[in-house]
């Protein structure tokens, strides 16, 4: 097993290597989930100052959030505005993951 690959992950995952656009598509949920909970965060925030804070982290995370975005796009692993083209890869995505041994 690679040993890069966590063996819980791997279990869950079920295999032992993460591919690029696994680790890709990953940081684009990740990012999109930080920004959700940055923008919570500054709304509830109790003193200015805090609420700066996380405006400041909530602009970093947009813009992490955009290189993602390219960066997965420019490797054909998101197809944003090609909804057809990205149900295609999904189908592929889903259908390797269905064939892999338990």
């Amino acid at each position: 097993m690679n040993p890069i690959v966590n063996p819980i992950m791997a279990g869950l995952m079920r295999v032992d290597t993460l591919t690029d656009q696994v680790i890709a598509m990953d940081f684009l949920i990740s990012t999109k989930t930080a920004i959700k909970l940055y923008a919570v965060a500054a709304t509830e925030s109790a003193t200015p100052d805090l609420r700066t804070t996380f405006e400041r982290h909530l602009f970093e995370a947009i813009e992490l959030h955009g290189a993602a975005t390219a960066y997965a796009m420019q490797k054909g692993y998101y197809h944003p505005y090609n909804v057809s083209e990205q149900l295609l890869l999904d189908q592929r995505n889903v259908q390797m993951a269905v064939s892999l041994p338990s």
